[in-house]
């Protein structure tokens, strides 16, 4: 083969090459864009699998039947797990709700808190304002902000139903093939393997980190809720409490919601004004700062972000990508120490310094999650099945 055959060959090549990158970016691109809905659930199912892949591996050695009954028992119990308490909660939350509003529901004002208002009001404004038609403006305004919770509803369930079941099947066939599918992504990625490896600990660690601290944070900030509305004589603590518990997932808003509602039930519906001032000073000063607090201490004690470097990525993650911020921040964190970590390894290895120990999980011989522990092993198994 003469030179300018060689150069026609590699000429050719190299635009088969771009052909074949400008394919992955375009139906990259287009792939992320279809699979965003389902990106939270994915993240869920893959942190599960952090946290149950333990049980997963007691009950595939311990069963002699096939591969997919270990990961369906796990699944299944997982599910069980979720669902159970929360039919239980919802069972109780129902009495608590329907006792609730059975008392007053007309949204007004104590009287002599608003004639003082009013009065004030018109003594420094010159206005001629009225109680009665203070009243019926609250009225109108409690109205319209019920209206769209009301409707949006059903949309948020179905969506919150599909969502559970794509982490659900995702969790089953993650515990299922997760050495084949970390195997096929670690071939694809043109990275040493040790820091792969280094990745998926981090990952591991993260992810362990991340939901210990957020259950952790929204027991505490539902405890801390439940006493303030009892304190406050509210009926339905209870539900109350449960609600504080799950809407605690969601950092800032979330146990805002519960107990800033509850205070403007007392002071329009209950006609407590103090009681309402208490329990919105009670929430906004201890119960919605305490997770300030627990987050970035548990996040500093089960992984290796500072505790101000955690509060720093949860705080960022939720400003940026909103509720599943909560997760995706640390993670990203982690990672950009990781990859800093690399970095300093490689140019320690350049220099002619020795590298840092990195661990096991630099070594490049840990443990896949779900079990297996190489690629031959992933392929001796799957060449089995």
């Amino acid at each position: 083969m003469d030179e300018e055959e060689e150069i026609g060959e590699m000429m050719a090549r190299f635009m088969s090459l771009g052909v074949i990158i400008g394919l992955v970016v375009v139906f990259g691109l287009l792939s992320i864009r279809v699979m965003a809905s389902f990106f939270l659930p994915l993240l869920l199912a893959a942190m599960l699998v952090v946290i149950f892949g333990p049980l997963h591996r007691w009950l595939r050695e311990r069963l002699s039947g096939p591969d997919w009954l270990a990961a369906g028992l796990t699944t299944l119990f997982v599910l069980l797990l979720v669902f159970a308490p929360v039919g239980l909660i919802a069972a109780r939350a129902i009495g608590d709700a329907v006792e609730m509003f059975q008392g007053p529901t007309d949204p007004r004002l104590d009287p002599m808190v608003l004639e003082r208002l009013v009065g004030s009001v018109n003594e420094a404004t010159g206005l001629s304002l009225t109680a009665d038609a203070v009243n019926g403006e609250l009225r109108q305004v409690a109205e319209e902000v019920m209206a769209p919770i009301a409707t949006g509803t059903p949309v948020v369930i179905v969506k919150a139903v599909i969502g559970l079941v794509v982490m659900a099947v995702s969790f089953f066939y993650f515990l299922l093939d997760g050495p084949h599918m970390t195997a096929a992504v670690t071939r694809l990625i043109p990275l040493d393997r040790r820091y792969q490896w280094q990745l998926l600990a981090e990952f591991e660690e993260i992810s362990r980190a991340v939901v210990s601290s957020t259950l952790l944070a929204a027991v505490v900030q539902a405890a801390l809720a439940g006493i303030g509305y009892a304190v406050a004589g509210l009926d339905g603590v209870f539900l109350l409490t449960m609600l504080t518990f799950f809407g605690a997932m969601v950092p800032f808003v979330g146990a805002a919601m519960i107990w800033g509602a509850a205070s403007l039930y007392l002071l329009f519906f209950a006609q407590q004004a103090w009681a309402a001032v208490g329990l919105a000073l009670w929430g906004g000063l201890v119960v919605s700062t305490i997770d300030n607090v627990i987050k970035p201490l548990v996040l500093q004690g089960q992984s290796k972000l500072h505790p101000l470097l955690a509060l720093l990525s949860v705080l960022g993650g939720v400003g940026t990508l909103g509720p599943i911020g909560v997760f995706v921040g640390p993670i990203v964190v982690a990672f950009l120490q990781a990859a800093l970590t690399m970095l300093q390894t490689e140019l320690d290895s350049m220099s002619g310094q020795p590298a840092a120990d990195s661990g096991p999980a630099m070594a490049g011989d840990g443990p896949l999650p779900g079990g297996k522990t190489s690629d031959g092993e992933v392929a001796s198994h799957r060449d089995s099945t």
